[in-house]
């Protein structure tokens, strides 16, 4: 089981060729699940490659209060921090197996083999596809297989953006499972931007409301779905 993580960011800012799209946020992420929210070009897909060291970034952040560096994305996952992005992003003409071993590349062979096998363990459906090409597979079974890579390299913070996109309703429920899981039972801290604010506010323990590069409320999950602000501007 992973030791879950403490993160916590100070006056975060980003940009893209000068423009500002973070604006000194304060984060704080606590064991459990954190979600965040917000429209469309609001920069929460910014803020996760900030933090995961994939893009230039201002402020601090840190790790269990160990200082993460700006655009080092191998120093953050050896600290402990995994990032499925947006897309999955896998290789689509490798098989499961080599996608999810890729996941565990600054591993050893030995412990390598071992968190593989912890792989399919986890996620069964990926065990009897092991030799079938991630490129053949449905959009919900690539999630799984790139939350699974994720989780090869042992993350002690697991960040997941946009994880239901494009799925159907039924796969949403059975990967937002799989998340409650990893978060519970394998202690493993888990910030989560989702388009499906009422199904991720139900299943975090906190969230944040991410507008225009800004933080405009933050809270518990039940008190974010239950106010009126929010309701009225994602939920309908």
């Amino acid at each position: 089981m992973s030791s879950a993580a403490t993160l916590e960011a100070s006056k975060l800012g980003a940009a893209y060729h000068g423009f500002a799209v973070l604006r000194a946020l304060d984060l704080r992420v606590e064991p459990g699940i954190t979600v965040i929210v917000g429209p469309n070009g609001a920069g929460k897909t910014t803020l996760l490659r900030a933090l995961a060291g994939l893009m230039p970034r201002s402020g601090e952040v840190r790790l269990d209060g160990s200082a993460l560096p700006a655009a080092d994305a191998a120093t953050c996952v050896r600290h402990g921090l995994s990032l499925v992005a947006e897309g999955r992003q896998l290789f689509a003409q490798m098989t499961v197996t080599e996608n999810l071993e890729l996941g565990g590349w600054l591993q050893p062979p030995g412990e390598r083999a071992r968190r593989l096998r912890q792989a399919f363990a986890d996620f069964p459906r990926l065990a009897e596809r092991a030799g079938q090409l991630a490129g053949t597979m449905s959009g919900g079974e690539q999630q799984m297989v790139a939350v699974a890579r994720a989780m090869m390299s042992a993350p002690r913070l697991l960040m997941l953006d946009e994880p239901s996109l494009g799925l159907a309703p039924r796969m949403v429920d059975e990967l937002l499972a799989i998340v409650r899981r990893i978060a519970r039972e394998q202690g493993v801290t888990v910030l989560m931007v989702e388009q499906n604010v009422r199904k991720a506010l139900q299943m975090a323990d906190r969230g944040y409301v991410l507008e225009r590069g800004r933080f405009v409320a933050e809270g518990s999950a039940a008190e974010l779905l239950g106010s009126d602000a929010i309701r009225k501007a994602y939920l309908g």
